[in-house]
């Protein structure tokens, strides 16, 4: 916009006075552009700054008169220092003017004029030497002449020392407002980053802030990880390394800075470190790296490497000086963060030590497995844990924690021992999270199991490790958590050692528990020593005695039963499920009911289906009633297409019939509704294959009994069997064998056989999964048969392995 034009000459003493007074560039831009317009009346006047030397371009500052600077993106724009006639005038530095007939538009682009243009002339502004500005002097009505310009060239030498301190000036305060907005940031960033503590929250913040504040492509931080750098964390992207690399001394950049303690600024592209480095990575070369050591208290911390500036230009000192600064603030952050962490690894250590030595220091089995799932609740947060032991080809769950009496009818204790079931055909360990809805499982199927479990549980975290050694497989142990990041990779480490350490001491509990007379040699030994001390009468007594006591073993008859671990079989159970869609009308039964075979559980709503059946019956009895009038008119031809027509009616009529009964949804099998709140199905509506309820027999229950190799024989089908549950412990439930399962199972360090027991339960008091111990009838054998055949097939296994072949 034209600025009013002064209508007489300023007094110098004046305006030198006015020039002084002002201290920017602006204001006294103005002040020589109004002066200038006064002296040359009908003259357009515009004044430039040149403020860098080192990047010249011409800043226009100020104008006055029917004229006006290009404009770009809503400001004056900088023009280039070599266009058009400003471009004469830097390379001259010296008093230009330029007649009308010597011009074309395209050489004062950067004008925007409304007006013929009959003249321009351009004055310099030098001070000390440097070209500090121009005077561009526009004329429309006369040409300028050199006696028109003199009076301009006697201001211009005073106007560029002004100039000149303007911009001076005007670069210290640009200089201190940067340095204080710069302090004012590594102020914020000093505060952010010692706002976290935790390693891992804090390592992608400082990397995300460096890339911010650096305006980069990427930033890598590496971490001093023994003798080595190891790279903890990326923002942005750096193809030429990915988190987890690892470099030692002398191996690249990162290690270089790490080794002399200095910071590195490579700006050029060619530089054989970013060579190398490139090598395999054209696609995304990096052309400018900036790298610092991060030292706190005297030690060094690790390395930030930046990558790249993203307007393209080479990082420059004043980005590694910022770059200093900015890995001053985050040293001493991430090193409060690394101490913290290394202290929780001590107490996980500490903790991990003392388990270790509790588990240990005694062969009770079920000591072991208290302090296992117990112990390490000092350093984990974990909010339950659970370790289940193979028991006859299944995992049963021997201890959780807090729970001192296991109750194996409660309902978590059936669901975790499950899932723990299910964790073990894995074979490897399991992590499954849930962050908000989403369960994290790279499976369908798992992630449908674990959305079910953690609903019900209220957890948010499982992890289970198997307890494996050279024999085969032990059991499994699980942690779980309503906190989705309960566990660190410390943690993690932690409960590995501890799954080892736990294997060997079950394997021992067990072992000791399998070895017969381990109290019971020395006593005899001492037996023998007092027997030779009697006298000769008393030996002769004591030898009748022990002869009627080996006749009594060897000739008298005794019951022999064969026992072994019990667990009850699951029951038969039905689905009952719709073989058509519907709304369910209409519900006869409630859970607990007794229900026969053939039973009507509940009522669909069957309209439809019943007006498909009423059509097709009229359809029908018009298909016949047609074929029988043909026939009537002794028309064959039209009769057999009705009489065709008619018999598709005909099984429509029946496909129809049938949907109607499908309707109602009845019980395949006689047994009790185990559904809860059966009753508030009414209204739902059931696709085909959705389940309304579940029917189980319990009439008969069906115990598995565990059956050791070495006493498989002594069994057979049709035999009495006898169980003792723990549920019932003053009650014994009588039945027979059907069958012994033709395979083994492996349960711990042995293999058994499964010898299952049909019992009668017309009280329904025997339910799936209970426990206990049962016996099976197997004839009459001597006493010595009976009391002494496992300790003596012991010992002739023993003797075998030592001597036979």
């Amino acid at each position: 916009m034209a600025t009013q034009r002064i209508g007489f000459a300023v007094p110098l003493e004046e305006f030198y006075g006015a020039l002084l007074a002002e201290r920017e560039l602006a204001p006294r831009s103005r002040l020589i552009a109004n002066h200038v317009a006064a002296l040359l009346p009908e003259v357009a006047v515009l004044v430039y700054a040149v403020e860098d030397q080192g990047a010249p371009s011409w800043n226009p500052k100020a104008v006055n008169g029917d004229i006006a600077v290009e404009q770009d993106g809503g400001g004056a724009a900088r023009i280039a220092f070599e266009a058009g006639t400003l471009g004469v005038l830097g390379e001259r530095r010296e008093a230009v003017v330029f007649a009308a007939s010597e011009l074309a538009r395209e050489d004062y682009a950067h004008l925007d004029v409304r007006q013929t243009v009959a003249s321009i002339a351009y004055v310099p502004m030098i001070a000390n030497g440097e070209l500090v500005g121009a005077i561009e002097l526009v004329s429309f009505r006369k040409p300028i002449t050199t006696e028109r310009l003199a009076p301009v060239l006697g201001i211009a030498d005073h106007a560029a020392v002004a100039m000149a301190s303007a911009i001076a000036y005007e670069r210290e305060r640009n200089s201190n407002l940067e340095s204080i907005a710069r302090l004012a940031q590594l102020y914020d960033l000093e505060k952010v980053f010692n706002s976290k503590i935790e390693l891992e929250e804090l390592l992608p913040l400082v990397a995300s802030k460096f890339q911010e504040v650096l305006n980069a492509q990427a930033v890598n931080l590496w971490m001093v990880e023994d003798d080595a750098l190891l790279l903890v964390e990326q923002s942005g992207t750096d193809p030429s390394v990915e988190v987890g690399s690892v470099q030692k001394s002398g191996e690249g950049i990162a290690a270089a800075v790490s080794d002399s303690g200095e910071p590195v600024l490579i700006d050029d592209a060619d530089d054989e470190r970013l060579l190398e480095r490139n090598a395999e990575n054209s696609d995304s070369p990096i052309v400018s790296l900036i790298a610092a050591p991060l030292v706190a208290q005297g030690a060094q911390v690790g390395v930030a490497e930046v990558i790249n500036k993203n307007d393209g230009i080479p990082f420059g000192e004043d980005d590694l000086f910022l770059l200093g600064n900015i890995c001053e603030a985050a040293a001493g952050a991430l090193h409060n963060a690394s101490l913290l962490n290394a202290e929780r690894k001590v107490e996980i250590l500490e903790t991990l030590v003392r388990v270790s030595q509790e588990i240990t220091s005694t062969l009770n089995l079920d000591r072991v497995l208290q302090a296992v799932v117990n112990g390490p609740g000092a350093v984990i947060p974990y909010e339950r844990a659970a370790i289940a032991l193979e028991q006859r080809g299944r995992l049963q769950v021997k201890a959780i924690s807090g729970v001192t009496q296991l109750n194996p009818g409660d309902a978590d204790v059936a669901r975790i021992s499950d899932l723990l079931q299910w964790a073990s055909i894995s074979g490897h360990e399991i992590h499954i999270t849930q962050q908000g809805e989403q369960v994290e499982a790279e499976r369908e199927e798992t992630r449908a199991k674990f959305e079910k479990y953690f609903s019900e549980t209220g957890m948010r975290a499982f992890y289970a490790v198997a307890l494996v050694d050279d024999q085969g497989r032990l059991g499994m142990l699980s942690f779980e958590s309503s906190d989705a990041e309960f566990l660190s990779e410390a943690h993690v480490e932690m409960i590995k050692v501890l799954a080892g350490q736990v294997t060997v001491a079950i394997r021992n509990a067990e072992l000791y528990k399998e070895v017969p007379f381990i109290g019971v040699l020395e006593p005899l030994l001492q037996k023998k020593r007092k027997f030779f001390a009697m006298e000769k009468r008393r030996q002769r007594a004591v030898l009748a005695a022990v002869a009627g006591a080996v006749a009594f073993l060897a000739l008298f008859p005794f019951p022999m039963r064969v026992d072994g671990d019990a667990v009850v079989a699951p029951l038969h159970t039905a689905q009952i499920q719709p073989e058509v869609e519907g709304v369910v009308k209409k519900v006869y039964f409630r859970e607990g009911d007794q229900v026969k075979q053939g039973s009507v559980i509940a009522d669909l709503d069957d309209w439809e289906y019943r007006a498909a059946l009423l059509a097709a019956q009229a359809k029908y009895g018009t298909a016949k009633a047609e074929a029988a009038r043909a026939l009537a008119g002794n028309d064959g031809s039209e009769a057999g297409m009705r009489r065709v027509e008619a018999d598709f009616w005909a099984a429509e009529l029946r496909r129809a019939q049938e949907r109607v009964e499908r309707t109602r949804l009845r019980s395949p099998i006689s047994g009790v509704i185990a559904t809860p709140r059966l009753e508030n199905s009414v209204g739902k509506r059931l696709k085909y294959g959705d389940t309304l309820a579940e029917v189980i027999n319990t009439a008969t229950a069906t115990i598995d009994v565990a059956i050791a190799e070495d006493e498989m024989s002594l069994v057979k089908p049709d035999v009495p069997g006898k169980v003792l549950l723990e549920g019932f412990p003053t009650r014994t439930f009588k039945g027979k064998v059907l069958l012994v399962s033709p395979r083994s199972q492996p349960e711990l360090d042995r293999r058994v056989f499964l010898a299952r027991v049909e019992v009668a339960n017309d009280d329904r008091a025997i339910r799936a999964g209970m426990q206990g111990r049962g016996k099976i009838w197997a004839g009459w054998r001597p006493a010595g048969y009976v009391l002494f055949r496992r300790p003596a097939m012991w010992i002739y296994s023993k003797l075998w392995n030592w001597f036979g072949w």
